[in-house]
C-alpha cells in the first residue's frame, strides 16, 4: 500500500513540474507513439493484456532466422529485444508467435489518425510511420485551455479507451525535443510522457550514453564520431565545427544543431517541402542464397513491378541503380549506376540497362540475398522529349499493354496477371504480391 502511494506522489509531482515548465513554452510539438504497436494490436484482437502476455509477432515459415516485428512489453521485461531473432527468444520462454498482418495494423493505423483529427487539422500532423507521429499543438493549448500534458493525456486516454492501444508521449518546444523526450525521456516517466526544452535537454541528456539511443545516430555515426574523440552530444556541442564538417560534410550541421536541442524544421515545412529530383525504389532479401542466374530473373521481376508503377505515376526516368548483396558478409556488395540515353518508363528499355549492369557487376561465383533496384531522376512524362532513334510505335504500344495490365492488376488484385517468368522456379513475385511491406498482408 505504501508503495502504491509513493508511486502515486511521484506521478503527481511530476505532473505539477512539468506543467509549470510547460506553461512557459512558445511552441510546443507532441510526438505520440504506439507501444510495441503491432504485438499490441495482435493482444487486443486475442482479448489479452500486452504487459501481462508472452507474445511476439514474427513469421515462422521463415525459420528461427526470422525477425520478431515486435514483442510484447511483457517479454521486454523478460530481457527479450525488440527486432530480434526467434532463435534469441531464451528456450525458457513460453510464449504466441503472431503471423504479421499488416493490413490489420494499417487499418488500426489510419482508426487512431482518425482520433488526432478529432483534435488537430492535419495541416498540424506529421504523420512519421506507421505507429508515430507529430503534432504542432502550440495554437491549441488556448483553444483547449489545457497544458501540453494534460492534452498528452487526453489522446493516450482517447486512444486508449477508443482501441485499447496504450501510446506513450513526448513534449518538446521543436520537432526534435518532441522525439527524444518521447524516446528517452518518456520511457522512464511512470506517466508515460515525456517533456523537454533546450536547457533541460543539456542538463539532462547532453552526458547521456550510447549516443545511439539519439534520433539519427546510428553504430556507424557513433564510430565515427568516436573517433573523433566525441562521446556524449556534450563532446559534439563543444567541439570544434571544422572537424565536424571534414567528417560529416552538409550533414555536421543537423549534428551540431541537435547537439544543442535545436531544430528549425516545422510540420508547415514538411508540408510544404518538394524535392528537386526523386527517386523510386524498391529491395527484397531472398529467402535462400541464390545463383547468379536465378537472382538474374528476381531482378527482371523486380525491374517489371517498378516500370509499372512509373507508368502508373505518369513519370519516366534516365537512370538505373542496382544493388547486389551476398551471403557471404565478407564479400562487398556491388553494382552501381547505369544512365540510359532516353527518359523512359518501357519495361524493355529498363531491363536492358538494369542487366547489363548486373552481368558486368555481379559476383557469378557467390549466393545472392539481397536485390535492389531504384530509379532515379524521374521526371513527368509530358515533359520528356522523343527520342529519335528510338521506334516510337512499338513504345507506345507497350507503354499501352502495360497500362492494361496496371489496370487489371488495380481493379482483380496484383496476381490477377501475370508474366511467364513470374511462374518460374525461384520466382517471387507471386509471393510478394501478397505480401505489405515485406510482410504477410493478413
Amino acid at each position: 500500500m505504501c508503495g502504491k502511494i509513493y508511486t502515486r506522489v511521484r506521478i503527481d509531482l511530476e505532473y505539477k513540474l512539468i506543467r509549470m515548465e510547460v506553461l512557459m513554452l512558445q511552441n510546443t510539438f507532441l510526438c505520440i507513439d504506439l507501444k510495441t504497436f503491432y504485438a499490441s494490436v495482435e493482444c487486443v484482437e486475442r482479448d489479452l493484456d500486452p504487459f501481462n502476455t508472452n507474445l511476439v509477432v514474427a513469421d515462422q515459415s521463415r525459420g528461427k532466422g526470422a525477425i520478431c516485428l515486435a514483442v510484447t512489453p511483457r517479454m521486454k521485461m523478460l530481457g527479450v529485444k525488440n527486432r530480434c531473432r526467434i532463435y534469441e527468444i531464451p528456450q525458457n520462454i513460453k510464449y504466441i508467435i503472431a503471423l504479421p498482418r499488416m493490413k490489420k495494423y494499417i487499418e488500426y493505423s489510419a482508426n487512431i489518425y482518425a482520433i488526432y483529427l478529432k483534435y488537430f487539422s492535419k495541416e498540424d500532423i506529421h504523420v512519421y510511420s506507421i505507429d508515430e507521429a507529430f503534432m504542432d499543438v502550440t495554437k491549441y493549448l488556448k483553444l483547449y485551455k489545457v497544458n501540453p500534458v494534460q492534452l498528452a493525456q487526453i489522446i493516450i486516454k482517447d486512444i486508449y479507451k477508443t482501441y485499447g492501444i496504450t501510446a506513450t508521449a513526448g513534449i518538446g518546444t521543436n520537432m526534435y525535443l518532441a522525439k527524444i523526450a518521447l524516446d528517452i525521456t518518456a520511457k522512464h516517466s511512470p506517466t508515460n510522457i515525456g517533456y523537454l526544452d533546450e536547457d533541460k535537454y543539456k542538463k539532462e541528456l547532453w552526458h547521456h550514453k550510447p549516443l545511439t539511443d539519439f534520433w539519427q545516430i546510428g553504430k556507424g555515426i557513433e564510430r565515427r564520431l568516436n573517433k573523433l574523440g566525441l562521446y556524449d552530444l556534450y563532446d559534439v556541442a563543444k567541439a570544434d565545427p571544422r572537424k565536424l564538417y571534414k567528417e560529416f560534410g552538409v550533414n555536421a550541421e543537423y549534428l551540431i544543431d541537435h547537439a544543442w536541442g535545436k531544430e528549425s524544421c516545422t510540420i508547415e515545412d514538411i508540408k510544404k517541402y518538394k524535392p528537386q529530383s526523386r527517386c523510386i525504389t524498391n529491395s527484397q532479401v531472398l529467402f535462400e542464397d541464390y545463383s547468379f542466374e536465378k537472382a538474374r530473373l528476381v531482378l527482371k521481376e523486380m525491374v517489371e513491378l517498378g516500370s509499372l508503377r512509373l507508368i502508373d505515376e505518369n513519370v519516366t526516368t534516365n537512370t538505373v541503380k542496382l544493388y547486389v548483396g551476398y551471403s557471404k558478409d565478407e564479400i562487398k556488395a556491388t553494382g552501381g549506376t547505369e544512365k540510359i540515353n532516353n527518359y523512359t518508363n518501357v519495361y524493355s528499355d529498363l531491363v536492358s540497362a538494369f542487366l547489363r549492369l548486373y552481368d558486368r557487376t555481379t559476383n557469378r561465383n557467390i549466393g545472392i540475398r539481397r536485390i535492389g533496384v531504384g530509379f532515379a531522376n524521374i521526371q513527368e512524362d509530358e515533359y520528356i522529349q522523343l527520342n529519335l532513334f528510338k521506334n516510337q510505335d512499338k513504345m507506345d504500344k507497350e507503354r499501352k499493354l502495360e497500362l492494361v495490365i496496371n489496370k487489371i492488376k488495380n481493379e482483380m488484385g496484383k496476381n490477377a496477371i501475370l508474366r511467364g517468368m513470374d511462374l518460374e522456379q525461384g520466382a517471387t513475385t507471386l509471393i510478394r504480391n501478397k505480401l505489405i511491406g515485406g510482410h504477410n498482408g493478413g
